[in-house]
């Protein structure tokens, strides 16, 4: 890669885009990408609560990629990345994830044409 310091590492970008397949194959692409967009600001706390829940988290869930998973959420381009990658997988799944609003009706709800 290039001398860019804030560039992510090909196993950095790996490990995000697992995690973006695993979010696409549950369908909760709309709430991660509103949690991920929302939480932007807050990302240093962010990333400070990952690693105090950490042996909680470890007792819960069998995650090898914890720590540098909690030292990308402190980065905003990892989480923009991420929210790319996530859009990208719903896109080629079948539609953008904002797509899927009100599809089931089509006309005015007080039946008024």
């Amino acid at each position: 890669m290039g001398s860019d310091p804030a560039a992510l590492l090909e196993s950095d970008l790996a490990l995000l885009d697992r995690l973006a397949a695993r979010v696409t194959e549950l369908h909760l692409e709309v709430p991660a990408i509103l949690t991920l967009e929302t939480a932007k600001p807050l990302t240093l706390l962010a990333s400070q609560a990952l690693i105090f829940l950490e042996p909680i988290a470890q007792s819960l869930f069998r995650i090898p990629d914890y720590r540098r998973l909690a030292a990308l959420v402190e980065r905003r381009e990892a989480l923009e990345q991420l929210v790319r990658m996530i859009e990208d997988k719903a896109g080629r799944r079948g539609g953008h994830p904002s797509d899927r609003r009100g599809t089931a009706r089509s006309g005015p709800a007080d039946g008024s044409a």
